[in-house]
């Protein structure tokens, strides 16, 4: 019990004096959830309204892709992601592998799903009376889009939420592409497996300790949004 005690101390004290290195891999892990974040919402929120305001082909299959998706095994898709940028693989040429460039692509390919999953199904919540008021107020259809999408922000940020809680989350993906490097590649949780492993439980336990403060932060900021929406209704 003491061992643990004094180890929840020296972690606090890591935290409060902002240890060089734990700063360094916080940053990393933000830089790099937030570049895969920021490019699966301007990605996946476009797909998410196509599919919710359009009709297209093969729309039910896209949904049920996006669906099933969303429950991919990160090792899976790390996996996949390692095969492509091996020297062997299509993409071997580019030497990403073993960089945060490798890191976002994988993060990327887990976020997506989600994105558009949850975007999707808050733009179809939206009552269709609205995108109808708008077209017969003169707005284009482009326009009457809009109008539904910004009507659906809270369910639309209430995902983007949700796809960042996902990605801060995630280890085997960035662990295989990403080969946890010291300095380069070492994020929160790649940092937490290493060190637990090592016994050096201060640093993992400061690491552990940031990353719940950062989920309890998602969860709230969740819990507002999805308040927020419901009350809209």
């Amino acid at each position: 019990m003491a061992f643990i005690l004094e180890s929840f101390h020296s972690a606090l004290i890591l935290i409060v004096r902002l240890d060089a290195e734990l700063l360094n891999i916080m940053l990393l892990s933000l830089k790099v959830s937030g570049s895969a974040l920021i490019s699966a919402t301007i990605v996946g929120l476009p797909m998410a309204a196509l599919l919710a305001l359009t009709s297209m082909p093969l729309k039910g299959f896209f949904l049920n892709l996006m669906n099933t998706c969303m429950g991919l095994p990160p090792v899976v898709v790390g996996l996949f992601i390692y095969l492509m940028l091996s020297r062997s693989g299509p993409l071997g040429f580019m030497g990403l592998l073993y960089t945060s460039t490798a890191m976002i692509t994988a993060q990327f390919v887990l976020a997506l799903p989600i994105i558009v999953a949850l975007c999707h199904s808050a733009i179809v919540s939206v009552d269709p009376v609205i995108r109808q008021a708008a077209l017969t107020l003169g707005a284009t259809r482009s326009q009457a889009s809009l109008t539904v999408i910004a009507e659906a922000r809270y369910g639309i940020i209430s995902a983007i939420i949700a796809g960042f809680g996902r990605l801060m989350a995630e280890v085997g993906a960035i662990l295989i592409v990403g080969g946890n490097i010291a300095g380069y590649t070492r994020v929160m949780t790649t940092t937490i497996a290493l060190e637990a492993d090592k016994g050096n439980f201060e640093l993992a336990l400061a690491l552990g300790i940031i990353l719940l403060g950062m989920a309890l932060l998602i969860n709230s900021l969740l819990l507002i949004f999805q308040r927020r929406a419901i009350v809209r209704k």
